[in-house]
């Protein structure tokens, strides 16, 4: 294991616990590599995770990793989980370059864990990357001793799924976990049923089995855009993710984005009648059903925002964290 070891991490902090394990399972430490950077991972941040390959309606995970890799100010990869162990390659296979003659790049899917930095420079950490195929009861064993040994405050997670809902309505949560208040609060459709699980699924059970602090939201996205990049769905995963954790992402963009998005939806529906009338029905079942199950508080509501105090403090915070850095001109992590 290059960079450093578990073993190191957990001399340098108390270890908790160890994961729950399986009989038979392979040891969940073969699954990754830190890097060395994870021995200066700060204790107590949040986690924040997505991972691609199930029903992830709207691009929802997809967009969420690429904006938070690309458009946030820093982040720093602290352990990648081995694809020899966890990827079907046959089911998902890597792209190659084929240039004229010759191939010129390969890349192969990533499943990483990373350092962030949100807006205002405020440290998380971002589990993303493909769904593994293999191994899941060793793959959520590694995730909970990484967890544990960097002393994670909360796991949020996201995913999507297709719903038969309109895009003229504010979109809406599922919300799982042992976040009662946040379930209270946000959680719009409340099933009993039986579906499909997801790798994230047996992490946020063995997680509450250790009664942390897990939140899991479905974003539900209407099934008649499943197959897009749909803007509104990572506004409403971000806004999820906040809510959970405090951290601020920028959607400025995310919100112009959106806007042109749905001009050219409408622009369609309403050229054709067939497309207007389902819609239309849409609307009439969700509004009769968020009238018969009102949600406490939507993620657009003023409660969410933070008062006077909570914003002084939050930049009391991030301040006193820049100075811990050396730095001096907070700018830097505003841009």
């Amino acid at each position: 294991m290059s960079g450093c070891s578990l073993t190191a991490l957990r001399r340098a902090r108390s270890a908790e616990r160890p994961a729950p394990t399986v009989e038979g399972m392979r040891n969940p430490r073969e699954l990754y590599e830190l890097t060395a950077a994870a021995m200066d991972v700060p204790a107590g941040l949040p986690l924040v995770a997505g991972l691609t390959g199930f029903a992830d309606a709207g691009g929802t995970v997809s967009q969420l990793g690429a904006y938070t890799l690309e458009n946030l100010p820093r982040h720093e990869l602290i352990a990648r989980f081995d694809n020899d162990i966890l990827l079907d390659y046959r089911a998902r296979r890597p792209i190659f370059t084929f240039e004229h003659d010759h191939l010129s790049d390969y890349r192969p899917p990533r499943l990483a864990l990373y350092l962030v930095d949100d807006e205002v420079g405020r440290p998380f950490l971002f589990l993303h990357g493909y769904e593994p195929d293999f191994e899941w009861e060793a793959f959520s064993a590694a995730v909970i001793g990484l967890i544990e040994t960097l002393e994670v405050s909360s796991t949020t997670w996201v995913h999507a799924i297709p719903m038969p809902v309109p895009h003229t309505r504010p979109l809406s949560l599922t919300v799982s976990g042992n976040n009662t208040e946040l379930i209270e609060q946000l959680s719009a459709w409340r099933p009993r049923t039986q579906a499909p699980a997801t790798a994230m699924h047996l992490i946020e059970y063995r997680l509450a089995e250790r009664q942390h602090l897990t939140t899991g939201f479905v974003v539900l996205v209407p099934h008649y855009l499943g197959d897009t990049e749909y803007p509104a769905a990572l506004i409403t995963a971000l806004q999820g993710i906040s809510a959970a954790t405090g951290l601020v992402f920028p959607t400025d963009d995310l919100r112009e984005d959106d806007r042109t998005f749905i001009a050219n939806i409408n622009e369609q529906v309403q050229s054709n009648a067939e497309l207007e009338r389902l819609v239309g029905a849409l609307e009439e079942r969700h509004d009769a059903y968020m009238q018969d199950n009102p949600v406490r508080r939507g993620l657009g509501d003023p409660g969410n925002l933070p008062t006077a105090d909570e914003i002084a403090a939050e930049l009391e915070q991030f301040l006193a964290h820049q100075r811990r850095h050396g730095k001096d001109d907070a700018g830097d992590s505003l841009d």
